[in-house]
């Protein structure tokens, strides 16, 4: 006879109420169903936890909707005598279509968690929730940073100030000068110019012609506007990565370690560790967790034919985190990773490109994790060492294309396949 859990419940969590069913009964026994709703205050929800306690529940499952079932875990999470916490994914947990009531929901989740059919969805302890929420508002601040600057960049563009086409950061020390000249509007655009630093005063004359703009007095409340707007975003950052820190200390080697993979900062291994953990025993494999994260290939297949390959939806900060790291690891100049994207790149498509080498940061990321070792780099040339023949033969092939006419001389540790004879290079 199949296991059954005895005691199990179900909740259906919305904002205002929470629905719970209690299923009671032994296998092969039709079970006792007893439902309860309360509204989710905290006094109630402290209720039910101590009904749920005088009925001995042992397992409670929840769909993971929102941000509702946040403060109904953490109220059963504390609760004297603990609970199997169950989150599950609403989109495997579906109720028969025809039967929706939110009575009808509960029981539902009950009834698979009695049988174990719910598949326990990833929840990180306490302070790695708090590190997420951290790291998600920090993605937020920077992403309204970037729009704001971007609304800047287009304001100039509307007064016919080109300085973004001369220099490559506006926002730097000598950008920021420059535009502050423009708010005080005190400086000829010479004497603008005149503020550039560094290898920017090297296009002084530039500069004067980009700056001779048509500036009216509505474009400078604007930009005053815009730029005290992104000074206070720059505060809240610089505040938020203090705290972010701190956070992070018992952290501190994992992070360095994490920070060896091409491509990863310190803001990177900070969202892995607050997305993922630094405990890799809650994912089966590496697999699975490239799986959770929505960067493993998808698998559609009918009638024995394989059509879409998509990743899956998965977490979208880990998610983003990746790409962006690999995007910058395809520009770390000798490394596997640049390599592998660059290839990938000619055949795919720079963004699928980017999805796959996100996939492999990820994968080190797990092992680096999982074992304590650092990253081990197999160099730019591993790709093409793993079959020197073919290598050859396909270099042979281009400079044949090119009008040469090709003969490959084998060294004494290696041997040629028999279509590349010993010779030298001459032109066609």
């Amino acid at each position: 006879m199949e296991a059954v859990v005895e005691r199990a419940c179900g909740l259906d969590v919305h904002q205002a109420t929470v629905v719970a069913c209690l299923l009671v009964g032994e296998a092969g026994k039709k079970p006792r169903r007893e439902v309860r709703t309360y509204r989710t205050l905290t006094r109630e929800l402290m209720e039910m936890c101590r009904w749920l306690e005088e009925q001995q529940c042992t397992h409670i499952a929840m769909e993971s909707t929102g941000v509702f079932w946040k403060p109904v875990y953490a109220v059963l999470e504390r609760a004297p005598t603990p609970f199997e916490l169950i989150v599950g994914n609403a989109h495997h947990i579906k109720n028969v279509p025809g039967r929706k009531t939110d009575v009808k929901d509960s029981e539902w989740i009950a009834t698979l968690v009695r049988h174990g059919l719910i598949r326990p969805s990833f929840v990180p302890p306490k302070d790695l929730r708090r590190l997420r929420d951290l790291m998600r508002y920090r993605r937020k601040l920077v992403e309204g940073r970037t729009a704001e600057r971007n609304r800047v960049l287009k304001l100039l563009e509307s007064a016919n100030i080109k300085l973004a086409s001369v220099a490559s950061d506006v926002f730097g020390t000598s950008g920021r000068a420059m535009l502050d000249a423009i708010l005080a509007n005190s400086k000829t655009p010479r004497e603008m110019a005149e503020l550039a630093r560094g290898r920017l005063r090297s296009k002084l004359l530039d500069l004067e012609l980009a700056l001779e703009g048509s500036v009216d007095e509505h474009h400078r409340l604007l930009l005053r506007l815009q730029l005290e707007r992104v000074d206070e975003l720059d505060v809240d950052v610089d505040r938020l990565d203090a705290v972010i820190r701190k956070h992070l200390a018992p952290y501190k080697q994992q992070i360095t370690l994490l920070q060896g993979i091409p491509g990863v900062d310190w803001v990177t291994s900070a969202t892995l560790i607050a997305e993922i953990g630094a405990d890799m025993n809650v994912f089966a494999n590496d697999r699975a967790l490239a799986a959770w994260a929505g960067l493993a290939p998808g698998n559609y297949e009918s009638a024995g034919k394989q059509t879409k390959g998509r990743t899956r939806r998965g977490n979208v900060h880990l998610r983003t985190a990746l790409i962006q790291a690999a995007i910058c690891a395809a520009r770390t100049k000798g490394t596997y990773l640049k390599d592998k994207f660059h290839r990938l790149k000619a055949r795919r498509g720079s963004m699928r490109a980017a999805v796959a080498i996100g996939h492999k940061i990820l994968l080190a990321a797990y092992h680096i994790l999982s074992t304590g070792d650092s990253y081990k780099d197999l160099g730019e040339g591993y790709l093409d060492a793993l079959d020197k023949h073919r290598t050859a033969r396909h270099l042979v092939h281009r400079l044949h294309a090119l009008g040469f006419d090709v003969t490959v001389q084998a060294t004494s540790t290696t041997s040629l396949p028999p279509d590349l004879d010993d010779a030298v290079l001459a032109p066609g």
